[in-house]
């Protein structure tokens, strides 16, 4: 279930820095540096409520070794997040950075701070996934 209470607080950490748009479903999307970015936060227990990033690196290219290669090698050296190859029908691929932590209980500055760093961290695979 969502966690209205951490959404508000990711919101209002990330107000002014990001542009961002509210979803239906609550989710924010954020345009960081030439990616585009899901934050959703969820209450897995009592007290305990993740924030989740999904961040679009690549959309629709094609797939060849040399993707493949940089994806994993981005994969091996990034900390802050997985990077994934999702390959669709037709030899064609989404290039993501998924990364959750624990969000309840952050200070506005650290919630922005961490969430930066991570937005980061894909812009500069998707720089390095450019050539």
């Amino acid at each position: 279930a969502p966690s209205e209470s951490t959404t508000v607080e990711l919101r209002e950490a990330l107000a002014g820095v990001v542009p961002m748009q509210t979803e239906d479903d609550g989710a924010l999307t954020v345009r960081h540096d030439g990616t585009v970015a899901s934050l959703r936060t969820v209450t897995i227990a009592d007290g305990l409520q993740m924030v989740s990033i999904t961040q679009v690196l690549a959309w629709d290219v094609p797939v060849n070794a040399e993707l493949r290669k940089c994806v994993a090698a981005q994969a091996n050296s990034t900390l802050l997040g997985t990077v994934t190859l999702s390959e669709q029908p037709g030899r064609r691929a989404d290039v993501m950075l998924r990364y959750n932590f624990p969000g309840g209980g952050l200070s506005d500055s650290a919630l922005q701070t961490l969430v930066l760093m991570v937005l980061d961290t894909g812009a500069a695979v998707r720089r390095a996934l450019q050539g």
